[in-house]
Parts: C-alpha cells; sequence; structure tokens
C-alpha cells in the first residue's frame, strides 16, 4: 500500500509540469509590453502588476493591437504618442526628458553645495568667536597687568 502511495505521488511530481498551462505567445508578447509602460493611475506600478481600471484597458488595448499584427515597436510607439514618454518605465534620453535623466544628480549637487557654503560659514563664524575670545582675554591680561604696576 505505501508503495502504491508513494507510485501516486511520484507520478503526480513528475506529470504536474505536463499539465500546467503555459502562457501562449501573445500573452507573453503582451506581458513583455506592458511590463515596460507605466501605470497612468499608479504611476509607481507597470500596467501589466496594476489593477487599476485604465492598466486593464491599456492591457487590453495593447492585447487587440498585437491580435491585428502590429509589432511590439508599433504598440509601443502609439501608446508613447498617445501618453508621451512619462508612459515608458525607461523613457529615451533627449532634451525634452534631460530633467528626468539628470535632475536627482543635478538636485544631489546643489544640496552638497549647499551644505558644504553651510559648514566653511560656520567654521568661519568659530574661527572669528575664538579670535574675538583670545582678543578679550589678551585685553583683559593687559589691564590686569597694568593696574597691577601702577599700584
Amino acid at each position: 500500500m505505501k508503495q502504491l502511495c508513494a507510485l501516486t505521488c511520484s507520478l503526480i511530481i513528475v506529470a504536474s509540469p505536463v499539465f500546467a498551462q503555459q502562457p501562449s505567445k501573445l500573452e507573453q508578447r503582451v506581458l513583455s509590453i506592458t511590463e515596460e509602460l507605466r501605470c497612468l493611475v499608479c504611476q509607481n506600478q507597470s500596467i501589466a502588476d496594476s489593477h487599476a481600471e485604465l492598466a486593464v484597458q491599456l492591457k487590453s488595448q495593447v492585447r487587440e493591437q498585437l491580435k491585428q499584427g502590429r509589432s511590439d515597436t508599433e504598440v509601443r510607439d502609439y501608446m508613447v504618442q498617445r501618453y508621451g514618454d512619462f508612459v515608458l518605465y525607461r523613457p529615451p534620453v533627449q532634451s525634452s526628458t534631460w530633467l528626468l535623466w539628470f535632475g536627482p544628480a543635478l538636485f544631489l549637487l546643489i544640496a552638497a553645495s549647499v551644505l558644504m557654503n553651510k559648514f566653511r560659514q560656520a567654521q568661519h563664524r568659530l574661527r572669528t568667536e575664538s579670535d574675538e575670545d583670545t582678543m578679550n582675554d589678551s585685553v583683559s591680561d593687559l589691564d590686569i597687568n597694568s593696574e597691577e604696576q601702577r599700584s
């Protein structure tokens, strides 16, 4: 009985990948394209991952265009033409997207220069205060010495 149970389990394990449904070529293409497109509602998810109503509509639109025989590039170009470069997760580097590509680095440089400037000002202020304290101590020492000499 144990052998029959072990044999049955083995057959189920071996046969399960055979019976698993593989996505069709069309669905693979739909998934490939929609993973590259940003959900316009969620903005931090791809159309493939989003369950927003607009994302579902865009997925079906991609599927329909592929059924009509359009290439992946034609479908992407259509989406960009309709929604702009923002719909792409990896927009092309061009003059209209420079801020998108180089903005974070520019912001980081500006923030670093502001911090360095503030740091230098604070150091200068501390040196000035220290110099003034040293001069005040020297002046008070001179005053004490001059009073002692008079007495």
